[in-house]
């Protein structure tokens, strides 16, 4: 990923990985993740991206997110890249 080290890459990976293909997570994938992160720092980071993803369900499900959280759209306000 552009702009990220190796070990925040790895990090943003397993985190999209775990909310949207946890399915596919093989041991080749883990073998990567623990080229930079011992096992503890493998789970704990787990740990809390499974916290987050669960949070934003959470909102997601009790029609919170666009009340606490909102997101401007660029298409609406008018901004261009």
């Amino acid at each position: 990923m552009l702009g990220f080290t190796p070990e925040e890459s790895i990090a943003l990976e397993y985190a999209d990985r775990l909310a949207t293909d946890h399915h596919n997570m093989d041991d080749a994938f883990f073998d990567r993740l623990k080229e930079h992160y011992s096992d503890a720092q493998v789970l704990e980071l787990g740990m809390m991206i499974g916290q987050f993803i669960g949070f934003g369900r959470l909102l997601a499900v009790l029609d919170l997110e666009s009340k606490f959280c909102p997101i401007d759209d660029p298409l609406e306000s008018g901004a261009s890249d």
